[in-house]
This record gives C-alpha cells, sequence and structure tokens, in this order.
C-alpha cells in the first residue's frame, strides 16, 4: 500500500508521462538556459549530482566538463529511458543513473554542484524547495563543510492582476491557463504591473511556506477576475558579468472566485499563503483580493483638503 507521500508524488506529478519529459527537450529557452548555467558552474574535474534527473539530459550537460555525474531518478520507467538516451550520446557513460527516491539519497562522496529542476510555476506541485532542503540537511550531517552550488540559484516569485478572458467559441470557461511568456495574450489585459512576492535562495535557508500581503496601483480600469504568476528561475549568477542567466516559467493565470470592478488608480489588495509543493487549487482557496481605496474616494479626500 502506497504511503502518503507517494500518494501525494503520484498526484503532485512526480511520474508525469513520458512524452512530457520528451516535451522539455524541445522546449528552446528551457535548454539553452539549463545548457548555458550548467557549463557555467561546472569546471574540470568536477563532481555533479542531479535529483530528478528525467531524461538525463541536465547530467549529459554536467558530463562535458565533470568527472563524474550522478543522476537520481525515481521513476522507472524514466531511469529506463535515460539510460538509454545517455547511452547514444558522448560522454554519456559519464553519468551514473541511479534509481533511487532523491529525498534518501546522497552522494558516495562530496559533490561541487547539485542540479535540480523540478520546478513549476510559483514552486507549486513539484518538490523543488522540499527535495533542496532535505539534501542540504543530510548533505552537511554526511560531509560537513561548506555546500555545492545549486542549479538554479534562486527563483524570483511575482504576481499580477488581470482581466482574462474565459469565453471558449463561446462556451464561458474560468479555467486556470498556462501562458508562453515571449507570446502575445489577446484575451489577456493587464491591470497593474506585476510585484515580488517572494525570492528563494537554494544557497541559504528556503522556506517552504509562502506568503504575501500587499497592494496594487490600479493601471487601467476594468475586471479583477484572475491573478497571473511569475516564476524567474536563475540559473546561474555571473559575478564577473554582474548579469544572470534566467529562465522563465509558462505563467500560471488563476481565476478568482469573485471578480472585481476596478478603476484606474484605485487600490487593490491581494492576500495568500500557501506551501511550496503544493497543489494549485490549495492557492487558488488561500487567495483574498479586495479594493482598499478607490480612486473616487481618493479624489473627494484631495477635493476636502484642498478647501480646508
Amino acid at each position: 500500500m502506497l504511503t502518503e507521500r507517494e500518494l501525494e508524488s503520484c498526484y503532485l506529478g512526480q511520474f508525469i508521462p513520458l512524452h512530457y519529459h520528451h516535451n522539455m527537450l524541445m522546449d528552446e529557452r528551457r535548454m539553452q538556459g539549463f545548457k548555458a548555467a550548467i557549463e557555467h558552474a561546472v569546471f574540470p574535474g568536477a563532481k555533479v549530482l542531479e535529483l530528478g534527473g528525467g531524461t538525463g539530459v541536465l547530467s549529459w550537460f554536467a558530463a562535458a566538463k565533470a568527472e563524474k555525474v550522478w543522476c537520481v531518478e525515481f521513476n522507472p520507467d524514466m531511469v529506463a529511458e535515460a539510460r538509454r538516451l545517455l547511452s547514444q550520446n558522448r560522454e554519456g557513460h559519464k553519468v551514473e543513473v541511479v534509481h533511487a527516491d532523491g529525498f534518501d539519497y546522497l552522494p558516495p562522496e562530496p559533490v561541487d554542484v547539485v542540479i535540480c529542476e523540478m520546478i513549476h510555476v510559483a514552486m507549486l506541485r513539484e518538490k523543488q524547495v522540499e527535495m533542496i532542503e532535505s539534501f542540504k540537511r543530510r548533505y552537511r550531517e554526511r560531509f560537513g563543510g561548506k555546500l555545492p552550488v545549486f542549479v538554479p540559484e534562486a527563483a524570483i516569485m511575482a504576481v499580477q492582476p488581470l482581466q482574462q478572458a474565459y469565453d471558449f467559441a463561446g462556451y464561458h470557461a474560468p479555467i486556470v491557463q498556462f501562458q508562453e511568456p515571449t507570446a502575445i495574450h489577446p484575451g489577456t489585459l493587464e491591470l497593474a504591473p506585476p510585484e515580488v512576492y517572494s525570492i528563494l535562495d537554494f544557497g541559504q535557508v528556503a522556506d517552504a511556506d509562502i506568503k504575501w500581503d500587499g497592494s496594487f496601483a490600479i493601471a487601467q480600469g476594468g475586471t479583477v477576475n484572475a491573478l497571473r504568476f511569475i516564476t524567474k528561475n536563475v540559473l546561474a549568477v555571473l559575478v564577473q558579468q554582474a548579469a544572470t542567466i534566467d529562465w522563465l516559467n509558462h505563467y500560471m493565470v488563476l481565476p478568482l472566485a469573485k471578480p472585481l470592478e476596478v478603476n484606474a488608480g484605485d487600490l487593490l489588495h491581494v492576500r495568500f499563503q500557501y506551501r511550496a509543493g503544493a497543489s494549485i487549487p490549495s492557492l487558488q482557496h488561500a487567495i483574498h483580493v479586495s479594493v482598499i481605496a478607490s480612486s473616487t474616494r481618493v479624489n473627494v479626500q484631495e477635493h476636502c483638503l484642498a478647501h480646508a
């Protein structure tokens, strides 16, 4: 019988179908970003560990310079697929595909770099934060000393109020939508600029309990019926160039239970909290949105003050 954690892992996507991993190989932004970050982080002779290796491609990027790479994968179908693909690639023999649970596994010796890409927008569904924090605790207990470099190094998360179209060939359906960051979205009206609500630094303690209580100055009137969640993954920090290698997840647009009419100049109050790795509905149910000051009230107050 499956344990509670195993049941949750199945639900939250730890055993996503093989073709989803194949689609990741075809995601040019993801592939080029991680390749550049791994080339930057891994030096000749380095020891590298990947947690949640999937098809093995990120481990293969590391193998170009590394002396040894351990690629840990829990899904037996993915273990077989990674071994099949790595055997067809030069330097693939440097990668040892380990069939193990990343929450339990430690490498046989200290490593210089840890790659972990269990990333969903807003850090939901997948276990990126929990996996890295668990690894850091166990690694320090076993090896002591300083931690390896992590790829990605950090995640920056932001939220934005929208007026989102939910009509599909005349059928009204307020559903969760995922948007390509580089595409134009005609049915999306941005009512205010995004606000950063969380920054996770994987080299430090990354708190899995995420919450925000803030407000937006509405720039354009309309109906707030959705919040867009934006996650920028800082794959590597290039200190000498004062730059970063980044990868943007697809935007996630969550419909609101009760849309609100707003005018330009209104202040929109938004609060929510959730746990990294939890389900999308857990965030949806925690969202509270209200108008805390309207442009009409502000104008009246200014008029009264001007004539006082």
